[in-house]
């Protein structure tokens, strides 16, 4: 697959089924549990519903024809203290290596600094190598335990950075 017109724009409703088939199309590649994740959120059906609140956003990654990836800045729930999630970063097999993982990252930490938060919190599995590859290299450090509850027992890798 080409890089020429794969833009990155925030979710729209009918992006929904496209997003939910890539979040939950990554679980069984990567041996990733489905209890416990964002595979088994009530939200993740939803994606563009789920994101319409004051300080967040969801970001898709896309061509003229299909959506190829996503990842979204929330409030960190059941916490308390001005700390956002990265949520849901998910990409394609289709989209995988081209940068666009660095891309949108980038988007979701100027979102969450221009949203005021003061930290960005991160929870993922220990098969994303390559995505905690990019999460340090922005400078995330890793926690020994998690923040708030997400629900997402099975994620045991945990990070936040300083905004």
């Amino acid at each position: 697959m080409s890089s020429d017109n794969i833009i990155i724009r925030e979710i729209q409703a009918e992006d929904n089924p496209q997003i939910e088939a890539v979040i939950k199309g990554c679980f069984p590649e990567f041996n990733i549990p489905l209890k416990g994740t964002a595979y088994e959120d009530a939200e993740t059906p939803f994606m563009y519903e789920s994101y319409q609140g004051d300080r967040e956003a969801y970001y898709v990654v896309a061509n003229e024809k299909e959506v190829l990836g996503g990842a979204g800045i929330k409030a960190l729930k059941n916490y308390d203290g001005n700390v956002c999630e990265l949520q849901k970063m998910y990409f394609s097999p289709k989209l995988r290596g081209k940068g666009f993982g660095k891309q949108l990252f980038a988007k979701c930490l100027e979102a969450a600094k221009a949203f005021g938060y003061d930290m960005c919190y991160l929870e993922t599995a220990s098969q994303l190598a390559a995505a905690i590859h990019i999460y340090e290299t922005f400078g995330f450090i890793h926690l020994d335990a998690p923040l708030g509850q997400t629900g997402h027992y099975s994620c045991g890798v945990w990070m936040t950075k300083k905004l």
